[in-house]
């Protein structure tokens, strides 16, 4: 039961910490980011990385020793929603995670780098439909702690 509480609570932090940084860096990335904004919204991605790969060990510690079991979740299609709601927001991470990598590695080449308007707005759009898939997942999961999909 006491391992069951630790990973409920790890894992619900991380998915909030996941948010979070999700929401800064929609906040940051804006026109004229550069300079320290740029570091952090790079900060954050690499934190959001990190936090979705801890997400995920621990998501799958839920299922294997959670108080529920695998047969609760691996039968209700309503988790697979969930994963794959999980999937989208880790594949809409890509294009933003390979922009923000481009422009630190433009802003290391030339400190005056300044990300021109044209990549903030694409990148803002990716983040804010990540954001938008990303409300799928708890809603999800509310709809399966409440036994529905079984």
């Amino acid at each position: 039961m006491m391992t069951d509480l630790i990973l409920a609570i790890a894992h619900h932090l991380l998915a909030f910490a996941l948010l979070g940084i999700l929401f800064a860096q929609y906040a940051i990335v804006r026109p004229g980011l550069a300079g320290a904004g740029l570091n952090r919204v790079r900060m954050f991605d690499r934190f959001y990385g990190l936090f979705a790969g801890l997400l995920i060990v621990v998501g799958v510690l839920r299922v294997i020793y959670g108080l529920k079991g695998p047969d609760f979740y691996l039968a209700n299609p309503v988790f697979w929603a969930k994963m794959a709601a999980f999937l989208a927001v880790g594949l809409l991470s890509i294009p933003p995670t390979l922009r923000i990598l481009a422009w630190g590695r433009r802003a290391t080449a030339d400190p005056d780098f300044v990300v021109p308007d044209a990549e903030i707005s694409r990148v803002h759009i990716w983040l804010g439909v990540e954001l938008a898939v990303f409300v799928l997942i708890p809603a999800f999961a509310a709809t399966m702690a409440r036994g529905i999909g079984l």
